[in-house]
C-alpha cells in the first residue's frame, strides 16, 4: 500500500468528520459542571472514571463544595469517602486538595485560563488541561484520551500510544477551530462503534475511509 500523504491524510480526516458529524449531531462532553472549578474538579475524577460515575458523584460534591477553600478545609478522609466510587480516591483526594490550595495561593481562587499555569497545578495534566480550556475558556485544545488514542491508531492517521505525541501530531491534522469537535466526534464513535473490544466496522458510517475497515474489505474480497 502506498504511503499517504499528509494532504491527503487531511482530507481523508475532513470526511470522517463529515461523516462523524451527521452521525453524532448532538456530540458534546458529557460530564456536568456549571463553572470552571466544577469542570476541573470533574475532570480530574474522570480518569480512570466513566463520566456517568463521575456525575453521580459530583451531583452531591458540587453541593457540598462550592469553593477552593472548601475542598481544602474538609479533613482528607472525609473528601476520599465524597469521591470513593470514583476508584483511586486516595490519590485523587491527594491532588484535588493540593490543587485547590495553588488556586487559592497562586491565583486567588479562581481557575487560570492557560495550559502552563492549568498544568503547573497537581493531577492537572494536559488532557485535564485542554478539556478546561475548550470547555470553559473557548481556547481550542487536542483532547487525546482512550477513545481518541485508539481511534486514530485504527483509522491509520497516528502510531503509538503516548499522549503526547498523538496530540502534536493531531493539532497537525486537524484545523485549529475543530479540535473540539473532533475530541467529541471520536469519543462517541469510540463508545458507539469501535469499541475497546472490537471495532464493529460492519456497522461503520466511515468505514471505507478507515484503515481497519478498509483492510477488513480487502481481507474479506481476498481470502487465503
Amino acid at each position: 500500500m502506498a504511503r499517504e500523504s499528509h494532504t491527503a491524510k487531511k482530507q481523508r480526516a475532513f470526511m470522517i468528520m463529515e461523516h462523524l458529524s451527521a452521525q453524532y449531531s448532538n456530540a458534546h462532553i458529557a460530564l456536568n459542571y456549571t463553572n470552571a472549578l466544577e469542570l476541573l474538579i470533574a475532570t480530574m475524577l474522570s480518569a480512570q472514571c466513566t463520566d456517568e460515575r463521575v456525575n453521580i458523584v459530583t451531583a452531591k460534591l458540587f453541593m457540598k463544595y462550592r469553593s477552593p477553600q472548601d475542598y481544602c478545609a474538609v479533613a482528607h478522609e472525609e473528601l476520599e469517602r465524597d469521591i470513593f466510587s470514583t476508584g483511586f480516591y486516595k490519590a485523587k483526594a491527594r491532588n484535588i486538595k493540593l490543587c485547590c490550595q495553588a488556586l487559592i495561593d497562586r491565583h486567588q481562587g479562581e481557575v487560570p485560563g492557560t495550559l502552563e499555569e492549568l498544568t503547573a497545578l497537581a493531577g492537572v495534566g494536559r488532557k485535564t488541561a485542554n478539556v478546561v480550556l475548550g470547555h470553559w475558556f473557548d481556547i481550542p485544545g487536542m483532547v487525546v484520551d482512550t477513545h481518541v488514542t485508539r481511534l486514530v491508531n485504527r483509522m491509520g492517521f497516528c502510531k503509538g500510544e503516548d499522549a503526547v505525541k498523538l496530540e502534536f501530531a493531531l493539532m497537525k491534522l486537524i484545523p485549529q477551530e475543530q479540535w473540539v469537535r473532533f475530541t467529541h466526534l471520536m469519543i462517541h464513535h469510540g463508545r458507539a462503534i469501535c469499541t475497546a473490544r472490537k471495532a464493529h466496522c460492519e456497522d461503520c458510517v466511515i468505514r471505507a475511509l478507515c484503515l481497519t475497515g478498509t483492510q477488513k474489505s480487502t481481507n474479506k474480497s481476498h481470502p487465503q
